[in-house]
């Protein structure tokens, strides 16, 4: 902390030439505004870009890592009275490779307009007729309060819009209209979904996998230049989300994990949705630099930001003020703060005067017609076109994800390995409560009632993987959104990797109930009996992620999974027998639809066919007869095998119910509550 505190001393002290000006700046409604002559001033083009492709390497020099590398466009004069100190970029290894020198693009939109219904109360239009661009090299900020259209327009520029928000207007890409391929450009949301029991070296590396086509051993030189592009060096060898011994990272680094996952493809375009959101003052600081490091590169920077400290915004190259979905200025950062001398000036200003006053300057002005020359500069002259970087196959996405959630599931106790103990604990005491009964006639109906009671409550026990499964379409969401995975792997990818955990707990249950209640003791026996009990799980966890990807929320999931099991308990026949049970509703459909209902009659039918009780010196009844009045199961040999059948494809049917909801419903919500969960966030 102290090392972090001197680096913020040293960052102040070296930019205090353009902190001095800016920190007359009282904290309460007053804005800078230029002086009604400095707006015929226009903003400089000295920026505009050069299409040259270059492959040259970008090293940190021996002995002087604390200064930033220039960005590959030339400073404008007003913004160079801020950088003219030397700023100090956070630690690197000596010698380490920043980050590949990458061709930059440009970025420019002209009249755009985006439009979702129903989310505003007096207009519909998120965004109204915005103009601006965007060079290689350079960093630019969109900024403004809470619902000024911030993150509306950064998705609007990325092409990342949910299906209800509908655009207008154009964006152009190097020259042409609008055409980014998959790998050109990285978006990292407001709040980005990590996996806390990764390492952040883990994370980064299963992310490239999951990204980049061709060998393993290829992304390793790919995941160490994003950890030290974005100073992770450090914490490369840390989980993410700590364990009960040992604190996960801080939200800076969590922050900076985000966003090195999207630069293990070595985007030209990188937008970041509040790459501050959550930080403390010294941690944004650190995190600007490195931004500011990382277009030195070549990358097109674009990200969102609420607000600013005066050492952070001398950082920007460009900035767009947004106010109610209304650009009050496009330009160079202090140009919207300097008079004609190039002095700042500040007006004591109310809120919404201020506003107003800039709203109806700014349009008429020669910024914004300096803004409309340069998109024509940039538009009229095609570039050349961002390639895509291919992706992984689907086989080995899906090999990559069984992998990473056998390692989660591996570090992840109270999870994992807590379930399983907790399933023990409730089978052995079933099994104690039913121990002892012989084999008798007379406890048929008692065992019938153990076995019922087995089913039930370790299914209604696996509602306690509801948060499990929670996170895992989380991760999912936030994956798929950038592209990194699929519904088909992501299901594959979770099948695989908990039939061995699944595994687990059906032979340990079976096990400690099989021999405590007494059942027969043959091993082809047991192991069906172990069979039938893990497909009875595969089934549950099949309905079980039905639910979640359905409500995604834990509450919702688990009130309505109580509900479902409670009312497939009752359905499964032992209560009344399924023949007895009133035919509607009751008998069609919610008895054929009881996954206990198989799972009960095939142990049932392994238990007690082909077995007789005696009844006196010489009459003797069957096994099936003996459960007539009791439970209602099939006389031919092969009807447990028939249970299994139905169990095995239920659990199919209900994955394929679960790549129907992630294909069409979840994509469609998960984006919807990303878009406007800031918004929600900043008015709660």
């Amino acid at each position: 902390m102290d090392e972090i505190q001197s680096q913020s001393d040293h960052y102040r002290s070296s930019s205090s030439s353009a902190s001095s000006p800016a920190s007359r700046v009282p904290a309460f409604n007053f804005f800078y505004l230029r002086k009604p002559g400095s707006l015929g001033q226009p903003i400089s083009f000295e920026d505009s870009p050069e299409w040259e492709d270059t492959d040259a390497d970008v090293r940190v020099e021996e002995g002087g890592g604390d200064s930033i590398n220039a960005a590959t466009t030339s400073v404008s004069p007003s913004l160079s009275k801020l950088n003219s100190g030397s700023l100090p970029s956070p630690h690197l290894p000596e010698g380490a490779a920043v980050a590949r020198k990458i061709a930059g693009a440009s970025v420019a939109w002209k009249d755009l307009t985006v439009t979702i219904g129903g989310e505003r109360k007096y207009s519909d239009n998120v965004v109204k007729g915005s103009n601006g661009y965007a060079l290689p090299g350079t960093m630019t900020v969109i900024m403004g309060p809470a619902k000024s259209g911030k993150s509306t327009l950064l998705r609007a520029i990325a092409g990342r819009l949910p299906p209800a928000a509908k655009m207008y207007g154009e964006i152009f890409v190097n020259g042409a209209k609008m055409h980014m391929p998959y790998g050109s450009y990285g978006l990292v949301d407001l709040e980005t979904t990590l996996i806390g029991s990764l390492t952040v070296r883990e994370y980064l590396y299963y992310s490239a996998v999951l990204q980049l086509p061709g060998f393993f051993s290829q992304k390793k030189s790919v995941v160490e230049e994003a950890i030290h592009a974005m100073s992770l060096g450090d914490f490369a060898n840390k989980l993410i989300g700590g364990h009960c011994f040992m604190k996960g990272l801080p939200s800076g680094e969590r922050r900076r994990v985000a966003i090195a996952r999207e630069l293990v493809m070595r985007p030209q375009i990188l937008f970041i949705d509040e790459p501050l959101y959550h930080l403390d003052s010294v941690s944004a600081l650190l995190m600007m630099v490195t931004l500011k490091k990382l277009t030195s590169t070549g990358c097109t920077l674009i990200f969102t930001l609420n607000q600013s400290s005066t050492e952070v915004f001398g950082l920007f190259d460009r900035i767009c003020l947004l106010s109610n979905g209304n650009t009050l200025f496009f330009g160079e950062t202090l140009a919207c703060l300097q008079d004609d001398n190039g002095d700042f000036s500040a007006v004591n200003m109310d809120t919404a005067v201020a506003i107003c006053t800039l709203e109806a300057t700014y349009k008429s002005s020669a910024d914004a017609a300096a803004v409309e020359t340069m998109i024509m500069r940039l538009t009229e002259k095609e570039g050349p076109l961002l390639k895509s970087k291919g992706n992984a196959s689907n086989a080995t996405r899906i090999a990559v994800l069984t992998w990473r959630s056998l390692l989660i599931m591996s570090r992840e106790f109270k999870y994992y390995w807590l379930r399983l103990i907790l399933y023990m604990l409730l089978t052995l005491c079933i099994g104690t409560i039913f121990s002892g009964l012989g084999h008798s006639l007379s406890s048929v109906v008692t065992r019938v009632a153990a076995i019922f009671v087995f089913v039930s409550f370790t299914s209604l026990l696996s509602i306690a993987g509801v948060p499990v499964l929670m996170k895992e379409i989380k991760i999912y969401a936030s994956e798929e959104s950038n592209q990194h995975s699929g519904a088909l792997a992501f299901l594959f990818g979770q099948l695989l990797s908990s039939i061995p955990f699944l595994f687990l707990i059906s032979i340990s249950s079976s096990l400690v109930f099989y021999f405590l209640i007494g059942l027969r003791d043959e091993f082809s026996l047991l192991m069906y009996f172990v069979l039938n009990f893990f497909m009875c799980l595969l089934v549950n966890e099949g309905l079980m992620l039905a639910v979640v990807s359905l409500w995604k929320n834990i509450f919702q999931s688990v009130l309505t999974l109580v509900t479902i099991h409670a009312v497939l308990m009752l359905a499964a026949g032992y209560f009344r027998i399924r023949s007895e049970l009133p035919r509607p509703v009751w008998t069609h459909p919610l008895s054929y639809i009881a996954f206990h209902t198989y799972s009960i009659q095939g142990l049932l039918e392994n238990e007690y066919l082909g077995v007789n009780f005696a009844i006196g010196q010489v009459r003797s009844i069957s096994g099936f007869q003996a459960l007539h009045s009791a439970y209602d199961i099939s006389p031919r040999s092969n009807a447990k095998w028939e249970n299994v059948l139905v169990l095995f494809l239920m659990a199919v049917g209900y994955r394929i119910l679960v790549f129907v909801l992630l294909h069409f419903y979840a994509r469609k919500n998960v984006s919807l509550h990303r878009l406007f969960r800031g918004k929600h966030d900043s008015t709660a």
